[in-house]
């Protein structure tokens, strides 16, 4: 009677007391180890396993009234985990490759040419071949001619005779 009973309330506590030892002990030991061995590879599955850890703390955290509805979320998230955790599915370091860094290692490309284009209609939209020469003329304009051939001479690569110093550069007419 005695061993039955505390049999069934292991069974029906087992999220409760294998997920302490899934989610903080074992990653925590993996990951002192991990800090003591000279590969990287182990050293980008704890951190990223302890990224994601504190990512589904966060959810839990901010989403707690609709997870209290949910009765399998327990389970669900000792099942994740323990794909997180686990070398032999080595799911963090698979989460990390396939979702994180290709979200924050993008090639990022700045358009830095404006190219200004007179009131376009939708037809004559890509006909105008000269808008480089306006934009030039309007630059010209704007800051002279002595201007735009110093532009001219910068992107040749050529420099002015003011900045021939090797410790000082000048940019127009400011030095530093």
């Amino acid at each position: 009677m005695g061993s039955g009973s505390f049999l069934k309330v292991v069974a029906k506590n087992f999220d409760v007391l294998a997920g302490p030892v899934v989610t903080l002990v074992y990653p925590l030991y993996a990951s002192i180890k991990a800090i003591e061995t000279k590969s990287r590879t182990d050293d980008r599955q704890w951190l990223t396993y302890w990224v994601l850890y504190s990512m589904i703390t966060l959810l839990e955290l901010t989403f707690v009234k609709v997870i209290e509805c949910l009765p399998f979320w327990p389970y669900a998230k000792l099942t994740a985990t323990c794909w997180l955790v686990l070398p032999y599915f080595n799911g963090a370091a698979y989460v990390y490759e396939h979702f994180i860094r290709p979200t924050f290692i993008k090639p990022q490309t700045v358009d830095m040419w404006f190219i200004p284009r007179a009131k376009a209609t939708k037809k004559d939209i890509f006909s105008r071949p000269d808008d480089i020469l306006v934009a030039a003329e309007k630059f010209i304009e704007e800051n002279g001619p002595d201007a735009f051939e110093k532009l001219i001479n910068k992107a040749n690569g050529k420099s002015s005779s003011r900045r021939r110093s090797s410790y000082m550069n000048s940019d127009d007419d400011y030095w530093y």
